[in-house]
């Protein structure tokens, strides 16, 4: 049935005229958003049906306020929000200066604890065991920095964690002389089990603590991580997962990995408001656990302890609902394979070309939709540069000593004629290579 624009106002209570004199546009967009959830969450069909709708995935991109003069394929850095959330964060940000102390303060800052909630029973975790941090780095650093240690004691992690959290721990090395060891892990890694023997044969009797990426935000892998944290437990280890490129991008429940510690950013896959993210602390590690910032000591066993960093914008954590609520209108399961769906579209066709190297393996299970791809012979950066110049396609290039390449990421709202057009640029690097 067709709305006409006239019938839709009516129903939103909004007056046309109002709209026209763009009065109303915020609540239009909001209440439009709204609808295109719950349209969403109402469509029948398996996820990998669903995946390959484009009916589907057109109103999912009508959410989005993108520029689409652009192509934007590094969503695995920080994603766009949908409109429903942008203007929930200018809503409570707008009631935030009525009257600073008493609106943020006393109105607003409560309501953390019904997000706090809503986290929780949709990951099937203790909301008590869920502090709302600003991005994943700082829910990493609350555990990597909050473990004592002693000279001596060793850390142990693979060669591609996030190089701000093996910046962190090499910080702890040379204040208080403690050891960090790094594995390297196969690039890409299709035997689960060779993963958790390397963790294994490199712990010693001085290991204090294991780090461990969900998934490797170079190429997308994805590791045992209940497994690694399973080995953890039996040598008495607290193993802290990286779950930044996992959370809202794989269909998984936090209490299935049984981990100790378990950090995300949620402006990320789950699409919440830049800024915003999620710590997990397992509820006996709590108070063994020191904050970033000083705590009293009443709160010794509260996880809020670890939110405790002063005057913060209390806007950015209430719109995280609306997040929420728009990611389970799309449906874990049907945005997992719907990313992994595009990965595959973009990066089948260019593994036609023998010139193509991908550090990503599209084995089933092995790896989320984030693709890492190298064009023999051409620089990754020298790539990515061209792209964006020529093409105004935006990628981000990774080089390290195991293996270099350019980190593809689509998202929900990017369209396969984009991808088509990333391809289209793409083969002609691998033609005439690029532009100086």
């Amino acid at each position: 049935m067709t709305t006409t624009r006239r019938a839709f106002l009516g129903e939103l209570g909004l007056p046309t005229a109002a709209v026209l004199a763009g009065v109303a546009l915020p609540a239009l967009r909001s209440a439009r958003a709204h609808m295109i959830a719950d349209e969403l969450a109402q469509q029948p069909g398996s996820a990998e049906d669903i995946a390959r709708d484009e009916d589907f995935w057109n109103r999912a991109q009508q959410a989005f306020t993108v520029d689409r003069s652009l192509i934007n394929l590094n969503n695995g850095g920080v994603s766009p929000s949908p409109a429903v959330v942008q203007e929930a964060m200018k809503r409570y940000l707008d009631f935030s200066n009525t009257a600073p102390t008493y609106a943020m303060w006393r109105i607003l800052e409560p309501q953390r604890e019904a997000v706090r909630q809503r986290l929780g029973l949709a990951w099937s975790i203790d909301p008590e065991e869920i502090a709302l941090t600003r991005n994943a780095s700082e829910g990493l650093q609350i555990c990597q920095l909050g473990i004592d240690l002693q000279p001596g004691d060793e850390i142990l992690t693979t060669t591609q964690d996030y190089p701000r959290m093996l910046t962190t721990f090499r910080q702890r090395e040379r204040r208080e002389g403690v050891k960090l060891t790094m594995i390297q892990i196969p690039t890409p890694a299709e035997d689960p089990h060779e993963i958790v023997r390397r963790f294994e044969e490199a712990i010693t009797p001085r290991t204090r603590v294991i780090l461990a990426s969900h998934v490797i935000n170079i190429t997308g892998q994805i590791l045992p991580v209940k497994e690694i944290t399973a080995l953890g437990r039996r040598r008495g280890i607290p193993v802290i997962i990286d779950g930044a490129h996992a959370f809202a991008n794989l269909d998984f429940k936090l209490s299935d990995l049984d981990c100790d510690y378990y950090a995300t950013s949620l402006h990320k896959w789950l699409f919440a408001p830049h800024g915003t993210g999620l710590l997990y602390v397992r509820r006996d590690r709590i108070e063994d656990t020191w904050p970033l910032m000083a705590a009293d000591e009443s709160l010794d066993g509260d996880i809020r302890k670890f939110e405790e960093i002063g005057t913060h914008p209390a806007a950015n954590y209430i719109a995280i609902g609306e997040a929420l609520t728009f990611h389970q209108g799309l449906g874990a399961a049907r945005k997992e394979a719907r990313l992994i769906y595009l990965r595959n579209y973009w990066a089948n066709r260019l593994l036609e070309s023998d010139r193509v190297r991908l550090h990503t393996s599209l084995k089933p299970g092995c790896a989320t939709g984030l693709g890492n791809i190298e064009i023999i012979g051409i620089e990754p950066t020298d790539v990515v540069n061209h792209l964006w110049r020529e093409h105004r396609i935006i990628a981000t290039a990774f080089v390290n000593d195991e293996f270099q390449g350019m980190r593809v990421s689509p998202s929900v709202y990017t369209t396969l004629p984009e991808l088509d057009r990333y391809c289209d640029a793409m083969e002609n690097i691998i033609r005439n290579g690029v532009s100086s």
